[in-house]
């Protein structure tokens, strides 16, 4: 039998949805998650025992058997990175061969965007141990640019007139599982590479507000913020100082040119297009219903 694949985060958006093209696949699966309840019910598909990145022993436990782990990245924390390694390590304790990570678009030391430097160090942590790895660095996910509006159908950030390359989540899934796939079908040509995920085109805040007019027909627009500006206003959030400045710092990331880049890996590793941003919000109203009004 085929060694299964350890899919972190399986009740997730990204864990989900690459563990329902595996099952389709008839690909025998490890789905892990915090609470095993949420978990889905799949073919081919044992739901592991709960486990957090940051608890090494049910780490190790949850990934037994499987020769291949697909590393969800966790959400933001300040500890993420830390989480990260422990999992890591709890997966090569337990045997796994192989890991394809979940990384940011322009993940580096140095990177505007702070949460993107988590995923730089946790890849460099991966290459340290020598095991087999494949990175997946996905831009923005065009779900969540609906959501940056406000209620009154502004998005406000110290973006400027920069760009962004966003990416589906369905074209991050289809990637995902046909690098994971194709070891199955005895192709190891996705050892070692990284593969930026994005979108077909890179759009302004301007423009991407102009296709929320569009598919909401309620008026969108953007209006860039100085970074005190942007401080001041999400105040209202109250939320710890390093969420906020990772907020800010996306869009600053924009500003800066460094998540623009437009990659022709989703139409190779897939063989379609990448799904263009309003193809998304019309395959996806619910995405955007709540600024119809």
């Amino acid at each position: 039998m085929t060694p299964a694949i350890a899919v972190t985060g399986a009740s997730g958006r990204i864990g989900g949805a690459v563990a329902r093209r595996l099952a389709g696949a008839g690909v025998s699966q490890l789905l892990l998650g915090r609470d095993p309840a949420r978990l889905p019910a799949l073919p081919g598909a044992v739901k592991a025992p709960p486990a957090s990145y940051a608890d090494a022993e049910a780490m190790r436990a949850a990934v037994d058997g499987a020769g291949t782990l697909f590393l969800v990245s966790a959400h933001e924390n300040p500890d993420r990175v830390r989480g990260h390694k422990t999992a890591v390590d709890a997966a090569l304790a337990a045997g796994v061969e192989r890991i394809v990570y979940v990384s940011f678009l322009g993940a580096s030391p140095d990177a505007t965007f702070t949460f993107a430097r988590d995923h730089w160090h946790t890849e460099q942590y991966i290459r340290s141990t020598g095991v087999r790895h494949t990175f997946l660095r996905d831009g923005f996910y065009q779900a969540a640019f609906p959501a940056m509006a406000g209620e009154d159908g502004v998005i406000r950030g110290p973006a400027g007139d920069g760009h962004v390359s966003a990416v589906a989540h369905d074209d991050v899934a289809d990637a995902a599982a046909a690098v994971l796939l194709a070891e199955l079908e005895d192709h190891d040509g996705h050892d070692g590479a990284t593969y930026d995920l994005t979108g077909p085109a890179a759009l302004s805040l301007a423009e991407i507000a102009r296709e929320l007019s569009r598919a909401t027909g309620r008026t969108v627009t953007y209006v860039p913020e100085t970074r005190e500006e942007a401080y001041a206003s999400r105040e209202r959030f109250r939320a710890e100082p390093w969420q906020v400045e990772g907020w800010i710092s996306s869009y600053e990331a924009m500003a800066n040119g460094e998540l623009a880049e437009v990659s022709d890996a989703v139409p190779r590793l897939t063989g379609r297009p990448a799904t263009a941003f309003a193809d998304f919000l019309r395959e996806n109203p619910d995405s955007h219903r709540h600024l119809a009004g």
